[in-house]
């Protein structure tokens, strides 16, 4: 049986929020109702992007990463983790985990030429498959730091799939100097319209947990929190003015990044 298109997937309706073209009308109409409850969806989508970026950029440039592991990755959009990462440094290697068919087709179709990337079909509520995969270890060496990313991703693993688990599971395989990059819809500040946002994706078969600040804080638990700690995406580490950064009603969104440390706090 081939991919369903007549059902919207939470990775096609976060590109068409973004913009882009790799979505069918079941996620445009999925994420249009979406839209009807929290109008500024668009715009935390744009700013969790933006976040990604920022991170990316922190642990090439200042942190010394050139491995990534990029878990729930989605549809391939502008600035994918491998085109920022190598464009500061080439050597950078990036691992794309995806469990949609669709997606995998794209990603592996864009990534076919780049022998420092790669993209595998993996459900991250299991994260030693993605550990074990044979192609995991061909790309990476998980004796070395790596960046672990899952941005957007977790309030798609509800609480029976343990999504604290999933993070430190790859907490504790990864090498001291590690970072794990995290960003989680946040519930706190308009927590009726979360309630009913978090009803419309699963009225169309899209699991979705959104979380409070105290939830999001325990994916940190065993990591050292990187400055400026944990804050709405659009404040960490912002490069835009604070009076051009939208107000934090309209992203909603929370981020952080975090650091695995040797026992007894060394950092590397």
């Amino acid at each position: 049986m081939g991919p369903r298109t007549d059902r919207p997937h939470a990775a096609r309706m976060y590109d068409y929020l973004l913009g882009g073209r790799d979505h069918y009308a079941a996620d445009g109409e999925a994420a249009e109702k979406a839209l009807a409850i929290f109008p500024k969806l668009r715009t935390a989508a744009e700013e969790n992007r933006a976040f990604l970026g920022r991170a990316v950029r922190y642990l090439v440039r200042e942190a010394g990463i050139r491995q990534f592991i990029d878990l729930g990755s989605g549809m391939p959009t502008a600035l994918n983790v491998h085109q920022i990462a190598q464009g500061i440094e080439p050597r950078s290697r990036v691992l794309y985990v995806d469990n949609d068919p669709i997606v995998l087709a794209f990603g592996g179709a864009m990534l076919a030429q780049d022998e420092r990337t790669a993209v595998i079909r993996c459900d991250i509520r299991r994260p030693r498959d993605i550990i074990e995969h044979p192609r995991t270890a061909a790309l990476l060496d998980l004796t070395r730091p790596i960046g672990v990313l899952a941005v957007a991703v977790l309030h798609f693993i509800d609480d029976e799939h343990d999504p604290e688990g999933v993070v430190r599971t790859f907490r504790d395989v990864a090498a001291p100097g590690s970072h794990v990059v995290l960003s989680h819809a946040a519930s706190d500040l308009l927590p009726e319209t979360a309630r009913s946002l978090q009803a419309a994706y699963r009225a169309h078969g899209v699991p979705l947990t959104i979380r409070d600040r105290a939830c999001f804080e325990r994916f940190f638990e065993g990591l050292e929190l990187v400055e400026p700690g944990i804050d709405m995406v659009s404040e960490w580490r912002p490069t835009a003015p604070a009076d051009e950064r939208p107000p934090r009603e309209d992203v909603c969104w929370f981020g952080g990044v975090g650091r695995v440390v040797a026992p007894g706090g060394a950092g590397v």
